[in-house]
């Protein structure tokens, strides 16, 4: 295979990833998905009796795949314009998210222990923390810059 033919294909694949996107119907199913394991979270919270943390896991994996939905979904009206303010906001979340992982552990560490005498050792976030507050700043920051264009 000549390297010519070797970096298009590299590049025709890069651009399918770049540029996929799931039908816009998958935005509403997102938000229902999404929806529903919030209002689960609360049942399993305020209405289920003993320690269900299995369903916990299920559902905050559940939120994060309907979040993920939404995020991924076509507009129904996409342009150039959509594509570039979904890749701006993009960027805006993984740099959000950066800074949120590398300062919270120190925050929360700091916090606990001004309140607490015994103090409380350092840890960092989990993943369900980090994912889902990077999709949430992509979500609002689209919306945000959708509708200020």
């Amino acid at each position: 295979m000549k390297k010519e033919n070797f970096v298009e294909c590299e590049r025709k694949g890069l651009e399918k990833l770049i540029n996929f996107r799931l039908p816009s119907y998958f935005y509403k199913i997102g938000l229902i998905i999404a929806g529903m394991s919030i209002i689960m979270m609360f049942v399993r919270a305020f209405a289920l009796e003993g320690n269900h943390e299995i369903l916990k896991e299920v559902l905050r994996k559940v939120l994060l795949i309907g979040m993920l939905f939404m995020s991924v979904a076509r507009d129904k009206d996409e342009d150039e314009m959509i594509v570039k303010l979904r890749m701006q906001s993009y960027t805006y979340a993984f740099v959000a998210g950066s800074i949120y992982a590398l300062v919270m552990p120190f925050v929360e560490y700091g916090v606990s222990n001004a309140l607490k005498a015994e103090g409380e050792s350092f840890h960092d976030i989990g993943d369900f923390q980090l994912l889902l507050f990077m999709l949430m700043v992509q979500l609002l920051c689209f919306h945000t810059l959708k509708r200020m264009r």
